[in-house]
Formats: C-alpha cells, sequence, structure tokens
C-alpha cells in the first residue's frame, strides 16, 4: 500500500508520517525543504524520540520524498497512490488543491479504480472536506462525475502536541508519548485499509469539539495567560499554580459545553482534562509561548476554538467568566514577530474594541458577552507585563 503525505514538518514526520509507515505503508512526503527531501530520497528512514524519561527512540522506514513544485511527479504519485493525507496547515490546503487535483485526472484517465481516501489532519472542523472544495475546481466536470464514486474525503480528528525543535540530524522529531487520530467511518470506501492506531468512529464531531475545545483551547489559553505574565515556555506557565488554576478552570467551562451538548461522562471527562493538563506540562518537552498563542485573528475567528465553545455555553445559558478572560487575554497578544498579532492591534488601535469584536470574532453588539469581553479586556490590560520575550 503506498500513501502519499504533503507536509514533511514535525507533525507530518512525528505523527502521520510514523503511524502510516507502522501500518505498512510506502509513504512519500510531498514536501518544499530541499535539505530534508535530498535526506529522506537518501535515507529513506528517519528517527523519532519520545518525549519521556527513556527517550524512547523509533525509526520510521519505507519513506521517500518528493518537492511539491513537481507536479508532474506529484501527480503520478497521487494516481498510484492508496491513501493521500496532510499536515500544511489549513490556511495551506489551498496551495497543494492543483497538484492533488492533476494526480487525481491521472487516475481517473488511467481507468484506477481502486478506492482513493484524502484526509486532511488539520487543526479544523472539516478539514478534509474543505480540500474538496478546493481540489474539484480544478477538475473537469467528466473527472469530478468519476472521483465521486472512486474518491473519497474522510474528515478526521488528530492530537499529538509536537513543539517546534532543532537537532543535529535535520530529520529528527521529538513527539509527546500520547496521540489521537479519529477518522469518519461512514465515508470510508469499500476496501481502505485500516490504519493502526487509527480510532474510526461514525459520528466524528462529538470528538472533533472534544479535541477542540480543551486541547486547542486550553494550550493556547496558557500561552495567552502565560504571555500577559511575562512566561516563555508552556511548561512554566503550567508550574504556576495561579495560571495553571486558570487554565483549568476553562477547560471546566468548555467541558460542561461537552457534557451538555454532547452527553459525555462527567468523571470521564474531567479524567481527559487532567490528562491534558498533564500533556501541556511535560517535563520533557519545551514549546514557546508564542509559537503556541501565534495567528490570534484564526484562533478567534467565530468557528474555532475561543468564540465557537463561548457562543455555544450562551446558547445553553452557561456562565463562562474564565472563557471570556482568556478571549481578552488573546486580544492583548502583540508579539512583533507575529504578522498576525500585529494585524491585529492595528485593527483594535484603529477601529477600536468593539468592531473588532463584532466584525472579526463574530459577537453582535447586542450580545450578552460582547461586553463581557470588553470589561476583561480592559481588566487585563492593566496587568500586562509591558517586556516583549525573546
Amino acid at each position: 500500500m503506498k500513501a502519499v503525505h504533503f507536509g514533511a514538518g514535525n507533525i507530518g514526520r512525528g505523527f502521520i508520517g510514523h503511524m502510516l509507515s507502522a501500518s505498512d505503508y510506502d509513504v512519500c512526503f510531498v514536501a518544499r525543504n530541499p535539505k530534508k527531501i535530498s535526506l529522506l530520497q537518501k535515507r529513506q528512514e528517519y528517527p523519532i524520540t519520545l518525549a519521556n524519561k527513556e527517550q524512547d527512540t523509533t525509526i520510521v522506514n519505507n519513506v521517500t520524498a518528493i518537492n511539491v513544485n513537481e507536479q508532474h511527479r506529484v501527480a503520478e504519485e497521487i494516481a498510484s497512490a492508496d491513501l493521500i493525507t496532510t499536515a500544511v496547515g489549513v490556511s495551506a490546503l489551498g496551495d497543494i488543491a492543483e497538484p492533488i487535483a492533476k494526480g487525481i485526472y491521472l487516475r481517473m484517465k488511467a481507468n484506477n479504480h481502486n478506492p482513493l481516501h484524502i484526509i486532511a489532519c488539520e487543526n479544523a472542523i472539516g478539514g478534509s472536506t474543505r480540500l474538496k472544495k478546493r481540489i474539484y475546481p480544478f477538475l473537469d466536470e467528466s473527472t469530478r462525475a468519476k472521483a465521486e464514486r472512486y474518491v473519497s474525503f474522510p474528515n478526521a480528528a488528530v492530537d499529538r502536541i509536537v513543539p517546534a525543535q532543532n537537532h543535529e540530524d535535520p530529520l529528527q522529531v521529538t513527539v509527546e508519548p500520547f496521540y489521537e487520530w479519529v477518522v469518519h467511518r461512514p465515508a470510508l470506501l469499500d476496501g481502505f485499509k485500516e490504519i493502526d492506531g487509527v480510532h474510526y468512529v461514525d459520528s466524528l464531531e462529538p470528538y472533533i469539539e472534544r479535541k477542540m475545545f480543551t486541547v486547542n483551547t486550553g494550550h493556547c489559553v496558557a500561552a495567552y495567560f502565560g504571555y500577559l505574565t511575562g512566561l516563555k515556555t508552556i511548561r512554566q506557565v503550567m508550574s504556576n499554580t495561579d495560571l495553571r488554576a486558570k487554565v483549568r478552570h476553562v477547560m471546566e467551562e468548555t467541558g460542561a459545553i461537552l457534557i451538555r451538548k454532547h452527553g459525555f461522562n462527567a468523571e470521564t471527562h474531567q479524567k481527559y482534562i487532567d490528562t491534558i493538563l498533564g500533556r501541556f506540562a511535560n517535563p520533557n518537552l519545551t514549546d514557546q509561548v508564542t509559537r503556541v498563542a501565534r495567528s490570534p485573528l484564526r484562533k478567534l475567528s467565530p468557528h474555532d476554538r475561543l468564540v465557537r465553545p463561548a457562543m455555544q455555553a450562551s446558547e445553553f445559558g452557561m456562565a463562562i467568566p474564565h472563557l471570556t478572560s482568556a478571549m481578552a487575554a488573546a486580544m492583548l497578544f502583540d508579539d512583533k514577530r507575529d504578522e498576525e498579532a500585529m494585524k491585529m492591534q492595528r485593527l483594535i488601535h484603529e477601529d477600536g474594541l468593539s468592531p473588532f469584536i463584532r466584525e472579526r470574532m463574530g459577537i453582535p453588539e447586542d450580545h450578552v458577552l460582547h461586553q463581557q469581553i470588553i470589561t476583561r479586556y480592559e481588566e487585563l490590560q492593566g496587568h500586562k507585563v509591558p517586556t516583549l520575550l525573546t
């Protein structure tokens, strides 16, 4: 079985590529970094190390790579592949749509009717569906009709913390021991080879929202509160009793939403929160606050990890003082090295808080949360540590 994976970064190598190789897939990475491409082609293997006390290391083999700009070669690989996966970031899905479309075209032209599954392993709800919408405009009507029969785009939820890192070996990657990859089973076509370690479910939304509202929300909240306090790493934040309690309170508020909406067992979900907090505090991982906090405009958008649970809580009539405080903290993130952060600060400065909350966060001025966020913002603004992180 052959898999084509877009993205040879830390998540691609340390999570998706590793799991595919362990399930006996030959993995072809489609990447941009010439050095990594050359090394993957030459060595056809790389090491991953677990961030545990023993620093357990595994060799991932049966891998190679090609450059994303070699579109004809990429298309040929896709034409004969059994599976396509991505870990490029939601904003980059449009950049890989055309080469995937060319591969689907070659595949249909050659009458290859073996099932092809395309799974976007991104931090987004409906990532594979989004990718499909990007790909289909590049296909003619006849090819689209065939693709509807033989190509499927199962949505997925993925979870593994892989911080930015540097190693002497450019291919080595350190990952946390915990991982979760959930795939929507009803979208699978006959003949799909299941991936070892993947959890296949009939209803994906509960798992996506559990991960987004707990892991993604909690992680960025730790970063934004930590930034306001002048801390540099997530581990430092989690070592601070007061800040750790703030993060827990936010996760308990989002947990109440999940329990109400999806019927999760309260005791089981509390254990899940405890597990996530333990992951954030992993002494063998060093993750920069500014890395986790980056791209605040995306994280404050209406359907992402902060506003989405807040609006659902409002619908249920739930009070969320800690989550509104977290949103205000995100609005105060002003790292000059982050392009989105600087754009956000310009918007707030030029247009004002209320228009930003209305236009960028999608919360109307007459909504109960609107004024609450402004109040929290003004409270936090006076306590922000002014020094820039380095």
